[in-house]
């Protein structure tokens, strides 16, 4: 299948034919014909790197007095064909109050989102800053190599508040080299572009890099098939692509031109270059090299043809042997170099990590239940990270399962370190270490004597609540009651950390997918220490903030602060999926729809929130608690952080919705005696009213909790 562009919900698509690049008019209104591949401009083409340049589109969403514009989203889909570089590309956003998200292979199920908000409040702002460094305008990486991107906008966010310098807002994946940001793109009233937006305010088309390769094969199986092999030149080389399936083909050593045509490969004729052979020889140019003769009295040089040597056979035989001799004890002592540079590495480590720290308080400390590992035990407990051992990946890591004294683990290879938290690892270890709740993964110990600490946790055989949800064998049902346990022990192990850890732990990444259940279906919370542990000052920790798409808290897009109500959002995502066992974000539907969240704001607005719950649980019997849950839900999604519940609040309500199921009038088709019994709370601090307000708060107890970084 060829490309495939899909903007404004129009695709364009070649079926069953190979991708082409085509010169055509019809871009460019008519004039000059250019290469294009689908609706993208071409640029330039790198036959050796396998790589091309083509125009980018840009999304646009603009604000009117009268009326919304609408949003100018944009999607590419390339199967097999093309892969977006990660390297070379950054999603660029700008204007003002502008939040912008891109979708990476959209297409299949392991897509992945990132997004990027770009504020300013006047120009002022903007001219003192004068970058894109998230005051009108912000960049953010592309986290992998991907066959199709798709962006669109958060409709939350407009330029209603800044309409009179900034009315325009547009997203794009560019190539970071050829992007400079300039003010006029915040000013300027209307986004000049190419009949197909490629450019801004007529300037050269703004280029994004793709990776390509010949097919979706190596070069081993490519060769057995002559008629469909691309490499045609009799002087091509084939190459395996390190970016993607496929190969590329290039010149051998000592010829240039197109390896993909029958004579595209010309010899090079390096004694054209005078420093080809030394000032004592003479070059002689042959087919696919070349080589250096000596003149009268002098005699090759045997290690470097291109020098001549005086004849002097002793001087010679003399040298080569101290230079045998030399060379073996230098191996000998570099062996011995190289074991003890990898010692000092590792102990370099182990120090940064904090190693000693946390070593002095397990030997002070008899039957303190936490390990240090060493490198070579975890390595032979995964069978040297062996990848038929992987239990799943996550954007800090890949967790694997590996036998460690005899029992049964799992181990969390962490992608990145915090520079600037290395001193305090073992530490927070220490904290982390101490906690122990029955719905909480316990971390059992770590090897620090690696760039980045490895951390090994109990073993929880049952997979996530993600795949209980979503991946039901077929005839399985989970009831009322299930949902409602696994919810309030998951709420519970959260309040455990925000409450009774110390100092308190912030979570940070609360979803399905990191709520594990145990072989009796038990909820344990995991990744609450997933990787270096940030610190924000002497009271709190929290763990570095990854976020998921669906679950991240808005607040927190654009404060950057991570508090004890971020976790609370999320929690109340996780409640909306075991309420409807929908995704989180739906592909299949654009815009608003794409948002659970979104959907169940607007369904209960409209009073019609039956349509999403899952049709295991529309029971009328149940209908009262199930409202109980959803208006829990939505207090926990309450766009201003301030007006959430505290989490130790949502697990006490979720016990209390439990016991009413277990209880007889639960069980009666009563609804105004279970509305009554719904409407009581046990909690002293606060009273719940199912109109969508908290009051009598606590205020002491609320600020214990609040939280910055």
């Amino acid at each position: 299948m060829g490309p495939v562009a899909i903007r404004n919900k129009r695709v364009f698509s070649q079926e069953n034919k190979p991708v082409l690049i085509t010169c055509n008019t019809t871009y460019n209104n008519g004039t000059t014909p250019t290469p294009y591949l689908a609706d993208l401009p071409v640029l330039n083409i790198s036959l050796s790197l396998g790589e091309a340049r083509v125009g980018s589109h840009i999304s646009s969403q603009c604000y009117n007095t009268k009326k919304e514009d609408p949003n100018s989203n944009y999607g590419l889909y390339f199967d097999g064909k093309f892969w977006v570089n990660k390297n070379k590309n950054k999603f660029t956003v700008i204007g003002c109050n502008t939040l912008a998200y891109l979708i990476l292979d959209f297409s299949s199920k392991s897509n992945y989102s990132v997004g990027c908000l770009s504020s300013c409040d006047s120009l002022d702002t903007i001219i003192q800053y004068g970058s894109c460094s998230g005051i009108g305008c912000c960049q953010t990486a592309i986290s992998k190599e991907t066959r199709g991107i798709y962006s669109y906008f958060d409709d939350r966010y407009n330029n209603s508040d800044v309409y009179n310098f900034s009315r325009c807002s547009y997203a794009m994946v560019v190539e970071e080299a050829q992007f400079k940001f300039n003010i006029t793109y915040i000013t300027s009233d209307w986004l000049t572009l190419s009949p197909d937006n490629f450019t801004l305010f007529n300037s050269q088309p703004l280029p994004m890099v793709l990776d390509w390769a010949i097919g979706n094969t190596t070069c081993d199986n490519a060769l057995k098939n002559k008629s469909s092999y691309a490499c045609r030149s009799d002087h091509s080389i084939c190459l395996n692509s390190t970016t993607g399936s496929g190969y590329l083909c290039n010149c051998s050593d000592g010829y240039e031109g197109n390896p993909y045509l029958d004579a595209g490969c010309q010899d090079i004729d390096e004694c054209a270059n005078k420093n080809a052979c030394s000032k004592q020889g003479k070059c002689h140019n042959f087919e696919g090299g070349y080589r250096c003769s000596c003149r009268f009295g002098w005699r090759s040089n045997h290690n470097n043809p291109r020098e001549c040597d005086l004849n002097a056979a002793l001087l010679i035989g003399t040298a080569a042997g101290i230079f045998v001799l030399l060379f073996i004890g230098f191996v000998g002592i570099y062996r011995v170099l190289e074991r003890r540079k990898y010692s000092k590495i590792k102990q370099k480590f182990f120090e940064q990590h904090g190693g000693w720290i946390l070593l002095e308080k397990i030997k002070s400390d008899q039957g303190y239940g936490f390990t240090i590992f060493t490198n070579q035990q975890v390595e032979q407990a995964t069978s040297n990270f062996d990848s038929s051992n992987i239990l799943g990946h996550g954007g800090q890591g890949t967790v694997y399962k590996g036998i460690l004294r005899d029992q049964t683990v799992a181990i969390k290879k962490c992608k990145i370190v915090d520079e600037s938290r290395k001193k305090e690892f073992g530490k927070e270890m220490l904290i982390l270490s101490q906690i122990n709740h029955k719905n909480i993964v316990k971390i059992l110990g770590c090897c620090l004597e690696v760039e980045v600490p490895i951390l090994v946790y109990e073993f929880i055989p049952n997979s996530t609540l993600y795949h209980y949800i979503h991946h039901k064998k077929q005839g399985s049902h989970i009831s009322l009651d299930t949902r409602l346990r696994i919810a309030y022990e998951s709420a519970e192990a959260i309040a455990y950390l925000h409450t009774s850890a110390s100092p308190p732990i912030f979570h940070g990444d609360v979803k399905s997918a990191n709520i594990l259940l145990d072989q009796n279906y038990m909820a344990k919370v995991s990744d609450f220490g997933a990787s270096i542990l940030a610190p924000t000052d002497e009271a709190q920790i929290v763990t570095l903030v990854q976020g998921t798409c669906g679950y991240l808290d808005p607040e927190y897009m654009q404060s950057c602060k991570l508090t004890d109500k971020s976790d609370v959002y999320s929690f109340g995502v996780v409640l909306l999926e075991l309420l409807t066992s929908k995704p989180v974000i739906d592909f299949h539907v654009s815009g608003e729809e794409m948002s659970l969240s979104s959907r169940f704001l607007s369904v209960v607005k409209e009073d019609k929130m039956q349509e999403l719950l899952d049709d295991e649980i529309k029971h009328v019997d149940d209908m009262e608690l199930i409202k109980a849950v959803a208006e829990l839900a939505k207090e926990c999604l309450n766009m201003k952080g301030e007006e959430r519940p505290i989490m130790k609040e949502v697990a006490d309500e979720l016990h209390r919705i439990s016991k009413l199921k277990q209880h007889p009038w639960g069980q009666e088709n009563n609804p105004e005696e279970t509305e009554n019994l719904l409407n009581e709370r046990s909690d002293h601090h606060m009273e719940f009213d199912y109109t969508g307000s908290y009051f009598n708060i606590d205020k002491e107890a609320e600020g214990s909790n609040a939280f910055g970084r």
